[in-house]
């Protein structure tokens, strides 16, 4: 996930990243490279890769120390940043072969993943492999950033008025009484968002820690807690008020302080999504980012604040290790340690307190405590990472202890759908990425699948027709319907949103999450049903019956600022796959949310 910047199913042939549940899909980018100045041409060269959320940063003091030209036993040090994905870095080095992996990123020395889970992976993975680990020790903090239930101004200082509360307390609210056992039943439901935990560091840890809250423990948690039935029982309680998990909760914050800007009055899409959600679970770091303005498009400070609740059990730190790799040389092991010590000063972690993290001993500075209006800067109870092994159980575990899903899937048959992709048709191309993004769903979720375009003579009196019947999901047969579709005619999409938006309201599940996805590579070509607002009216969001509609805009001719707010009209998200080329992505992205 980047942080500032604009978190066992079947899965997962996919990533190795994947496979551990832990794989976030981002490109890499250089950060700073060396700056003219003093000659410097004996200086060790090192390498650094860092975590995106913080890599803008951390480049920022590279260059810094770059400039300052300390000095260490009588050398010096060339610091090049990189930034890439954590799940992604850990793939390449477990790989073994950094350079197939990462062909445009040069190998690191030093490596900065988000959480010391990462480190954790890697070393299983290296023992699994039978290689010597990369990853044997614990590492030193460059900061700190615990996991907090962010709520708005008003609904977290009513909880906290309750004294001590946990994360069955607030997360597990009952979803019918919902705010009525806070007193304020006008306020409907209780969900909130939260990562999904097989695509995000944070959605990871926010499971351990209801893991570890359900066992009342914050150490030591095995494979044989996990499977206590009071144990699944809390979790799967916890599960059941998901609004529908995230691939990035900074986007989904960045639509709150969207519908912060726009008003209650406004009504448009920002506003639905934040209608949407009592709370969610994040790092503290993005609720200080939030309420200082640097995740608003304006720059502004919100009207409404985020309040950060610390659960009463303790909550699960994201530590930003340390990491120097046995490929560092012994120069640049000591160029290293330099470094170490230069971003654990006093001037470079106030850098990193200027964007709302812990220090590297975990003090939070008065400014942080002030904004997030929550805790205090002591160190309160932090949850261990649990064993690898364990990690692997709890990712494997909570494949059926989700929230499951009803799944409308709309698949665009107009004629622009033949258009070549290089060898290949938009259709051919788009289902391909359907069936493989679908297939990482499991069998207790419920999919349909609509094709649309206009009327043809195959579909005379209505331009959608039902292809699959609402059920439990079966991909043989799913994949031999969307891949036998005929392509033809026009682009009905409103219409075809507007009536699967009510097909989905008429098979309702309050124990699902419920949703459309439309796949479409065009705009609205339906004289009969041309006006967006109307449509926006039909679908928008009732928060005591959620029907989301998430978006795929596939190629360049796609409509995308239309999809994107017919998806947030009802509290979804529209995925820009309009570089045909990013479809598959756009699909993993866009099944985590399930």
């Amino acid at each position: 996930m980047t942080a500032g910047q604009r978190s066992a199913r079947p899965w997962l042939p996919y990533t190795v990243a994947v496979v551990a549940g832990l794989a976030v899909i981002a490109a890499a980018y250089v950060i700073v490279r060396p700056t003219p100045g003093p000659d410097r041409s004996g200086c060790v060269a090192l390498e650094v890769n860092s975590s995106t959320e913080k890599a803008d940063l951390v480049g920022q003091l590279a260059a810094r120390y770059n400039a300052a030209d300390r000095r260490f036993g009588g050398r010096c040090a060339e610091v090049t940043v990189h930034g890439l994905n954590s799940g992604k870095a850990m793939e390449a080095l477990a790989a073994g072969n950094w350079s197939g992996r990462q062909p445009t990123v040069p190998a690191p020395q030093v490596w900065l993943p988000t959480s010391s889970l990462w480190t954790g992976r890697l070393r299983l993975l290296d023992e699994q492999a039978g290689r010597a680990a990369q990853t044997p020790d614990r590492y030193p903090s460059i900061a700190n950033s615990p996991l907090v239930i962010a709520m708005p101004l008003e609904k977290g200082e009513l909880v906290r008025q309750r004294g001590k509360l946990g994360w069955a307390d607030v997360l597990g609210l009952s979803g019918d009484a919902g705010w009525a056992a806070f007193g304020r039943p006008e306020w409907g439901r209780f969900t909130f968002g939260k990562d999904n935990p097989n695509l995000s560091t944070s959605g990871l840890a926010a499971t351990i820690a209801t893991y570890y809250a359900a066992v009342r423990r914050s150490s030591d948690l095995t494979k044989a807690d996990l499977a206590k039935p009071a144990v699944t029982q809390f979790v799967r309680r916890i599960e059941a008020n998901v609004s529908h998990y995230s691939d990035d909760s900074v986007d989904l914050l960045r639509d709150l302080a969207e519908a912060d800007l726009s008003g209650a009055a406004a009504g448009g899409a920002g506003d639905a999504r934040a209608r949407d959600m009592s709370a969610v679970v994040v790092q503290e770091e993005l609720v200080y980012q939030y309420n200082e303005g640097q995740l608003s498009p304006t720059g502004q400070k919100p009207r409404v604040p985020l309040v950060a609740v610390h659960p009463s059990e303790g909550t699960f730190n994201l530590d930003h290790p340390y990491v120097v790799l046995p490929s560092a040389d012994a120069a640049q092991q000591a160029a290293a340690q330099d470094f170490l010590a230069f971003l654990q000063d006093g001037p470079q972690q106030r850098s990193f307190a200027d964007l709302g993290f812990r220090d590297h001993e975990r003090r939070a500075s008065d400014a942080l405590v002030a904004a997030v209006r929550g805790g205090s800067d002591g160190q309160g109870t932090y949850f261990d990472p649990p064993a690898p092994e364990v990690v692997d159980a709890i990712l494997r575990g909570w494949g059926t202890l989700r929230k499951k899903a009803n799944i409308l899937l709309a698949v665009d048959t107009s004629g622009s759908m033949n258009a070549k992709v290089g060898s290949r048709t938009r259709f051919q191309v788009a289902t391909a990425a359907a069936d493989q993004g679908v297939g990482l769903l499991n069998s207790a979720d419920r999919v349909a699948l609509w094709s649309f375009s206009s009327e043809t003579p195959q579909r005379p009196k209505k331009p959608y027709s039902e292809e699959v019947r609402l059920g439990p999901y079966d991909r043989a047969a799913f994949a031999r319907r969307l891949t036998g579709l005929r392509v033809g005619g026009n682009t009905a999409l409103y219409a075809t949103v507007r009536a699967a938006h009510r097909r989905m309201l008429a098979d309702y599940d309050p124990d699902r999450i419920n949703a459309v996805v439309v796949l479409t590579d065009g705009k609205n070509e339906y004289p009969k049903d041309d006006d967006l607002d109307r449509l926006l009216a039909d679908i928008e969001l009732d928060p005591d019956r959620p029907v989301k509609v998430f978006c795929v805009a596939f190629d360049r001719e796609s409509d995308l600022a239309a999809l994107d707010r017919i998806a947030g009209a009802s509290a979804g998200k529209a995925f820009d796959a309009t570089d045909p080329a990013t479809i598959d992505e756009a699909f993993v992205k866009l099944v985590s949310s399930f």
